[in-house]
């Protein structure tokens, strides 16, 4: 069972890696009023790729400030716990950009690791928790437990 989890995401490795890129390059940079359309963009992404990953009831939801993604799968067969798993999609600005050595929404791999802005805190984690759902969902058709996922955008700001 967890060999074919893995031999999946072994086999996806490539996509995965460019997926996780492509969130990457989208500045989400809650402080800054001018990256509005951004932060938009980062919470259609991670609905449209729960929704790929085979989450149930996927939906963008409206707030205050920026929307909040939330995406579940509750179909466990028999009574077992829910898990609950968070994640933020935005992101501090990145000043000084002088400081970087690659720009900070270009990806980019060095010693084996990715750099960008994100890339750890936190898309790169809750980019994980997808794929994988996305892995065990594909190879197993079912979760030992039930799952609900909240993504949010507005943690570097004091959600």
């Amino acid at each position: 069972m967890l060999a074919d989890v893995l031999q999946y995401a072994e086999t996806n490795r490539n996509r995965f890696t460019e997926e996780l890129f492509d969130l990457l390059r989208i500045p989400s940079i809650s402080t800054l009023s001018e990256h509005k359309p951004d932060i938009e963009r980062a919470a259609e992404w991670i609905s449209r790729n729960m929704v790929n990953a085979g989450l149930n009831d996927v939906q963008i939801m409206q707030t205050q400030g920026n929307p909040v993604v939330y995406g579940e799968w509750m179909q466990a067969r028999e009574a077992v716990p829910t898990v609950l798993v968070y994640g933020h999609y935005d992101v501090q600005p990145v000043d000084p950009v002088d400081l970087w050595d690659t720009p900070p929404f270009k990806p980019s791999i060095r010693d084996g690791k990715i750099y960008a802005r994100g890339a750890s805190d936190d898309k790169g984690q809750m980019f994980l928790h997808i794929k994988a759902l996305e892995a065990y969902l594909s190879t197993q058709e079912t979760l030992p437990v039930n799952v609900k996922m909240i993504v949010e955008g507005e943690e570097e700001i004091g959600s």
